[in-house]
């Protein structure tokens, strides 16, 4: 990772990860059809109204702030993106999903169903286009499907991939999703317990939000607490 030279402007494009394996396989599904703007490197707090030299000077600052070279890290770039909303919106979209860690045993199963707040002028609200779920870890998850009409595989996992030994995330998109943990506790070693992240993103908003997932070692029988969203099999 490096700095770009903003003196002038630069256009610096690379693939993603995903974009590098869908153009390896050369089958022709590496085929662009969105993009997505953001802006990591801004800090806003540096506007600055009362600027001595005038108020064409109050973003100066920003504008001299150094721009960071695109890498292919999605979790570590890309992380606020741009998003189009109405004139006069004052509350930035946000996702909520009911609870703060998502917990599941061995072979145990549960159903995530996000809603956006502040969008639309509503106060609650499921995204017409539905949310994009990103696990990290897919060899944890033995199960991993995305419910509603607008349900599709984002990224299509092959086996030989899901049973590699380092990590690997997978996609789907939907209105909500339903995961499985592995009824297999060769990964676990001597760990009592396994953890990997959820990243839930609202295609309509491109509101976003993470939330750890811990896959139990345990075995015993079901039971909910609703008090922390935990689910347990």
């Amino acid at each position: 990772m490096g700095y770009l030279d903003n003196t002038t402007v630069v256009v610096d494009a690379i693939l993603t990860k995903k974009g590098r394996e869908l153009l390896a396989r050369g089958d022709g599904s590496f085929n662009i059809t969105q993009f997505a703007l953001s802006d990591d490197e801004i800090d806003y707090g540096l506007w600055n109204p009362n600027h001595p030299n005038g108020s064409a000077f109050s973003g100066e600052a920003i504008e001299n702030m150094p721009v960071i070279e695109a890498f292919p890290d999605e979790n570590q770039i890309m992380r606020n993106k741009l998003v189009t909303l109405p004139r006069g919106t004052t509350k930035m979209p946000i996702i909520t999903l009911g609870l703060a860690k998502i917990t599941i045993n061995v072979g145990g199963s549960t159903v995530i169903s996000p809603e956006t707040l502040n969008f639309n002028g509503l106060n609650s609200l499921v995204e017409n286009s539905g949310y994009k779920f990103t696990i990290a870890d897919r060899r944890l998850i033995s199960n991993m499907d995305a419910k509603g009409s607008t349900a599709q595989k984002f990224q299509p996992m092959m086996e030989k991939f899901i049973q590699s030994t380092g990590a690997v995330s997978q996609t789907v998109v939907g209105i909500n999703l339903s995961i499985t943990a592995v009824n297999d506790t060769s990964l676990f070693g001597t760990a009592t317990k396994l953890l990997t992240t959820l990243y839930v993103e609202g295609l309509d908003s491109g509101a976003r939000v993470s939330i750890p997932v811990e896959i139990s070692k345990k075995i015993i029988g079901a039971s909910t607490s609703p008090a922390t969203g935990t689910v347990s099999s």
